[in-house]
């Protein structure tokens, strides 16, 4: 994740639509998820490599081991990982909270995002934890999900998401880069967020929309 993250000063002003804009440069035009995932504290934005779940309903359950395989799903997590935790949008029940929080920042986690709920908002919150969900809901998972598949390809919001894909979520929404796009597609992405801060300059001291435009090629 630091050779292709993080080592350049204007990795700081991209943004989701910035990465949206780069994709569609390079082709790739259908990576942005459908439903807009809300993060539990506004403002936040995580970018990271996508370490993926998949759950779905069950109400098998071994009352002496839970959440066996989720602990060893997050306990697993790498530096520079964003979880992806689909569910198909199930309401069944919140898939993510305080503790799977704690876990995977201690693990060096940048972020979650999940087509399910979330729970305990506040204290993720606390944590300064970047979590993107469909909603909340404060129902434990035990006995109604269980987790399916880890580190398999999953989907979320019409959007296929293999493990090692660059996954991007901010207020806006979530955008997906292939892993083997993720080069090409943050160049683009650098240079775009390099110019948008010229771009900005020059609307703010009085050119027009149609001189930047013409000047650069970017709005």
């Amino acid at each position: 994740m630091s050779n292709l993250f993080g080592t350049d000063p204007a990795d700081s002003k991209i943004t989701v639509a910035m990465i949206s804009d780069s994709l569609d440069a390079v082709g790739l035009r259908d990576q942005v998820l459908e439903r807009r995932l809300t993060g539990v504290q506004p403002g936040r934005r995580a970018i990271g490599i996508a370490r993926t779940a998949r759950f779905s309903p069950s109400e098998i359950v071994d009352p002496e081991k839970p959440y066996d395989d989720a602990i060893d799903f997050i306990d697993s997590a790498q530096p520079g990982d964003l979880i992806v935790v689909a569910t198909n949008e199930s309401n069944i029940s919140a898939f993510w909270g305080e503790l799977f929080s704690a876990a995977a920042l201690g693990q060096g986690a940048v972020g979650m995002i999940t087509d399910g709920n979330v729970r305990d908002v506040d204290k993720i919150v606390a944590l300064d934890f970047p979590a993107f969900a469909r909603s909340h809901r404060p129902i434990d998972f035990k006995g109604r999900m269980r987790l399916e598949v880890s580190q398999q390809p999953v989907s979320l919001g019409g959007v296929n998401i293999d493990p090692g894909d660059l996954v991007a979520v901010d207020d806006d929404g979530c955008v997906v880069v292939p892993a083997q796009s993720v080069p090409e597609v943050l160049e683009i992405a650098r240079n775009r967020a390099k110019a948008e801060s010229t771009v900005l300059t020059e609307l703010l001291e009085g050119s027009t929309l149609r001189e930047v435009w013409t000047r650069h090629g970017i709005l």
